[in-house]
């Protein structure tokens, strides 16, 4: 009897106890949704590339190369995660509802979304907060990268200008899959 109860009581918090790290334990509500997601549970052994996002912006093309990023590495073990921000010059002004049907229809995204989050120092969300205190840095504009290894701790960041296929991004996503 004991062990049977060890094993339900193993399976059942075992996505609790996976991420060691305090920095992916927060709750997120999915974009246009109801469904709340704790990332700790659903990202525990993964590579995750956080995203600040919007629609309205110069880098919004980028979206394509996150997309792209996802579907190539999901396999390994990379999920890419998109936050919609409005912080930087109203460059996100839709409902949850417009911001999913453009990312969908506009650039197929399909790597999970969230609700609309404040970044910026002043206001941030408190995962924004422990990112910006990990990395030295809040997100300095739209699309501002945050990679975390499968061990929950942050490996490093990149700016709004570095594109997600650039060479540096590339490589610190195979080095953090190769762990």
């Amino acid at each position: 009897m004991r062990a049977i109860i060890f094993l339900l009581l193993s399976f059942v918090c075992a996505p609790v106890l996976a991420c060691q790290e305090p920095l992916l334990d927060q709750d997120f509500r999915r974009l246009a949704s109801s469904e709340d997601v704790n990332l700790c549970q659903a990202y525990a052994d993964k590579v995750v590339l956080v995203v600040n996002t919007a629609s309205k912006c110069g880098y919004t093309p980028q979206y394509e190369g996150l997309e792209k990023l996802y579907e190539e590495y999901a396999d390994e073990g990379l999920v890419v995660i998109g936050f919609p921000s409005n912080d930087f010059l109203g460059q996100e002004p839709g409902t949850e509802e417009q911001i999913q049907d453009f990312c969908r229809l506009t650039y197929g995204v399909k790597f999970p979304m969230f609700e609309k989050t404040t970044v910026t120092e002043k206001n941030a969300h408190p995962f924004y907060v422990a990112l910006a205190a990990t990395a030295g840095t809040y997100p300095t504009w739209n699309f501002h990268k945050y990679l975390i290894g499968r061990d929950g701790k942050l490996i490093t960041n990149f700016s709004p200008r570095t594109k997600p296929y650039a060479d540096e991004v590339i490589a610190a996503i195979k080095n953090a899959l190769s762990k």
